[in-house]
């Protein structure tokens, strides 16, 4: 996906000139002729990159700076003035706003995007290695949010695999909670949020399911619907997570008597995939978000699940893309290309590798649970 760079000028004719350059150049551009309008902009969607002028009426760039700075979701956004007074004063009073740099409106095109590429190429390479910092300390304190394997049962297989957004840490959170050689519980949610954010209180909601189902498995409950009800008060009541809510899944794997429970809150609906069927088959929970309401219920659905068949857990990064810059959701696409991929026979790993692949338009995290029935050799 392009960067985007938002450019803020009052002079149309030099924001088109400086649109042009940087479009045909790989980037995408957003254009403001005055304060107001690019903070219309930033309210939908968060630039790569900044490129305002110093003069303009009302609001000069020295005020919108100084605004950006005072917000939180917007100040480490890299910010360039752009002028065409080259006077000391100004370029000082624009670096002391914390400005990466300046460009005057006389510079040749191609010291422009030699500036802005190598601004970006500085930015993602310190970003890269702050990631790489925190993700060494995620890993030495065992903080995951993903398992490293699926657990081994006699009759049934699971296969699962997640993809975070731009290789960001991200929301959706997956596990395996096996509690004997019977009962596997199977989970997959996602945290409302962005970025770091929902990475980092992912841990907090997989730590509660995994609390809840322990201390109600102790007490010989394995209600689904009764787990999520209680899991639902403890997370509702919790003040750090009163603004945080998150989607889940839960399914409930009885190896010995191979049957398979489903409960969840705010999900998408669990698919199945039969191969006398034209499509595939949705169980639709009707609880909502976990942590959203105090009081609520969840229903609980037995799925059968044959040989030869295989249901599906997904998070909503699966059915969202992209198209001319707009964001879609698309269910039944989703279950059209599952469909089709389980008719021509294709195993986990290539549907993994036809969903996960370098030419598909990612706009979330993307995670999968597969689960299927395993084959009685005669």
């Amino acid at each position: 996906m392009n960067k985007l760079i938002l450019l803020v000028d009052d002079d149309i004719v030099q924001l088109r000139l400086f649109e042009k350059l940087l479009t045909s150049n790989g980037y995408n551009c957003k254009i403001a002729l005055s304060v107001d309008e690019a903070e219309k902009i930033l309210m939908e969607e968060a630039p790569e990159l900044i490129i305002s002028d110093y003069q303009m009426p009302v609001k000069d760039g020295f005020d919108f700076r100084k605004k950006l700075l005072n917000n939180d979701s917007f100040k480490n956004i890299p910010f360039l003035f752009l002028t065409s007074v080259n006077d000391n004063k100004f370029i000082q009073q624009g670096l002391d706003l914390k400005a990466i740099d300046y460009i005057s409106k006389g510079t040749p095109p191609a010291q422009i995007l030699s500036k802005i590429d190598n601004l970006l190429q500085s930015v993602r390479e310190h970003y890269e290695r702050s990631l790489s910092e925190i993700k060494g300390i995620a890993e030495k304190l065992n903080l995951r949010n993903t398992p490293q394997k699926a657990p081994e049962l006699k009759n049934f297989s699971i296969s699962f695999f997640n993809q975070s957004f731009q290789n960001q840490p991200g929301g959706d959170f997956i596990d395996f909670i096996k509690i004997n050689d019977r009962f596997t519980f199977v989970v997959l949610g996602d945290v409302m949020g962005k970025k770091w954010g929902a990475w980092f209180f992912s841990f907090s909601f997989l730590s509660y399911v995994r609390s809840a189902i322990r201390l109600c498995v102790y007490d010989g409950n394995f209600s689904l619907s009764e787990i999520l009800v209680k899991l639902n008060k403890v997370i509702h009541s919790d003040e750090v997570l009163s603004d945080i809510f998150s989607t889940l899944s839960m399914v409930l794997i009885d190896d010995d008597e191979q049957k398979i429970r489903y409960a969840g809150a705010g999900d998408l609906p669990l698919l199945k995939y039969e191969a006398d069927q034209t499509t595939l088959k949705s169980y639709q929970s009707d609880g909502i978000l976990l942590g959203f309401s105090e009081d609520t219920s969840f229903n609980e659905i037995e799925v059968e699940l044959n040989e030869g068949e295989e249901l599906y857990l997904i998070s909503d990064g699966m059915i969202d893309f992209e198209i001319n810059g707009v964001k879609k959701s698309d269910l039944n696409l989703l279950k059209s290309r599952l469909y089709q991929m389980k008719r021509e026979n294709k195993t986990a790993i290539d549907i993994k590798n036809n969903l996960f692949n370098k030419n598909t338009s990612q706009v979330d995290d993307c995670s999968i649970i597969i689960l299927n029935k395993k084959q009685v050799l005669s």
